[in-house]
């Protein structure tokens, strides 16, 4: 870059209209403190069925006790399911549900995600269980599951666990990042 050369009228001009110049003695800068307002957090609200979508699943089949389940939310990677299978996100909560009644099992879930959600889990444990005590061979909560898990707004995918963490009885999902 080349250095411009100013004449004497530009010169004087430029003093004229800075003024009287003092000499800097320190070049560390003292920063004043401001009373800044002090932040409050977010409420959050009671309810944690708001987090479900009321959308209708009712294209959804039924499952059978062996069969898998799989779900991958609309714009993500198919790649994504093999990667949560294998356990390539960690696990870094679990909670069994097995032994519950629908209902419970949907309140424990609630609560569960929330959590899971609010300490910043990505990949998350459900053991649900095979139902092999439920009539007609029909397993409730798996299929319960299958539902729940598609409806919340968190979860991005979800699939059966590999055959050492539950097999068809136990489900990996995969949570937005907070």
């Amino acid at each position: 870059m080349v250095k411009k050369t100013l004449c004497c009228k530009d010169s004087d001009l430029f003093r004229a209209t800075i003024g009287e110049v003092k000499a800097i003695k320190n070049d560390k800068l003292l920063i004043e403190s401001a009373n800044k307002p002090k932040p409050y957090p977010q409420t959050q609200l009671q309810n944690n069925n708001n987090h479900f979508s009321g959308a209708n699943h009712s294209k959804i089949e039924k499952l059978e006790q062996e069969d898998s389940i799989r779900f991958i939310a609309p714009g993500l990677q198919k790649n994504v399911l093999k990667k949560l299978r294998r356990g390539g996100f960690g696990l870094h909560a679990s909670v069994d549900l097995h032994g519950l009644t629908s209902r419970e099992a949907n309140i424990q879930l609630s609560r569960f995600l929330q959590s899971s959600i609010e300490t910043g889990c990505r990949c998350i444990h459900i053991i649900h269980g095979k139902g092999y005590r439920s009539a007609n061979k029909q397993p409730v909560l798996k299929n319960d599951i299958n539902v729940w898990l598609r409806q919340h707004k968190e979860v991005l995918a979800f699939c059966s666990a590999p055959q050492k963490e539950g097999g068809t009885g136990a489900v990996f999902v995969l949570l937005k990042l907070s």
